[in-house]
């Protein structure tokens, strides 16, 4: 897209993406010939780049400005070395042989010795899909022992209600008993009181999670999917966690002695 003759001479050009069009002149008119300024360098626009929308992380692929490298080096950046270079190999299985040839030539280029260490660095694609798998396990084991760590505190702060519910019902429940109501009964009840508790709760952050979402894909743009499975799921283990913590305090109740629990004060 930059002759040779824009590259000699660090020509003042550039090529937009659709995003930065979109921002720059939102009335839709043509961007070729116009002159946008990057800091204080003027730029002619000479051309615009077919939308590519979002990549596997999110970002805009179309949020970009494209310009010769010599423009970048020496307008822009100040600096008289290139930076990155991408390549690309023939096919799948070249991939470690284009690497061995690249590096055997930036050590010859770069004057290196048999025993000097590289001064670059050579990434593939593999590599960075597997580092990039690496940090989303991380992230997951990370997220799992966070949210397991609030069940825990979630689910001891339903027993102690329950615990504090007991005792405060205990003539309650002793009249029950007395008129007729199983244990069965009892242990019902406190259980139907320790999973609606924890239920609420999970509908409570299910409302904040949703409303969240919203504000950053209005806010920061990001594309933001929602989807039906993590919703129920989470509904599942706040009804387990309600079950889980809400069994002892409700079989304590259930297990009270009618007679001492009437006398209770």
């Amino acid at each position: 897209m930059f002759s040779d003759q824009d590259i000699r001479q660090a020509a003042k050009v550039c090529v937009l993406g659709k995003t930065v069009v979109d921002n720059l002149f939102p009335g839709g008119e043509n961007p070729v010939g116009r002159v946008v300024r990057f800091g204080k360098i003027p730029m002619t626009v000479i051309g615009v780049l077919e939308s590519k929308g979002t990549n596997s992380m999110g970002m805009d692929q179309d949020d970009v400005v494209l310009a010769p490298y010599t423009t970048v080096m020496k307008r822009i950046l100040a600096i008289d070395y290139i930076q990155g270079i991408y390549a690309s190999a023939v096919d799948e299985d070249a991939t470690d042989r284009v690497i061995d040839d690249i590096t055997a030539l930036l050590r010859q280029r770069h004057r290196l010795g048999e025993n000097a260490d590289d001064d670059f660095e050579i990434r593939s694609q593999q590599e960075m899909s597997e580092m990039m798998h690496s940090t989303s396990d991380m992230m997951t084991v990370l997220l799992a022992c966070i949210a397991g760590i609030s069940l825990l505190v979630g689910g001891i702060g339903i027993m102690n209600i329950m615990y504090v519910s007991v005792t405060e019902r205990t003539r309650e429940i002793g009249l029950r008993m007395a008129i007729g109501a199983r244990g069965a009964d009892i242990l019902s009840q406190f259980l139907i009181e320790a999973v609606i508790i924890s239920v609420t709760g999970g509908v409570i952050g299910i409302a904040a999670g949703l409303v969240a979402s919203w504000l950053v894909n209005a806010i920061a743009r990001w594309p933001v999917s929602i989807q039906l499975y993590p919703v129920v799921l989470s509904f599942v283990v706040c009804t387990a966690t309600g079950v889980f913590f809400g069994w002892y305090p409700a079989r304590k109740a259930s297990g009270l002695d009618p007679i001492e629990a009437i006398r209770y004060e």
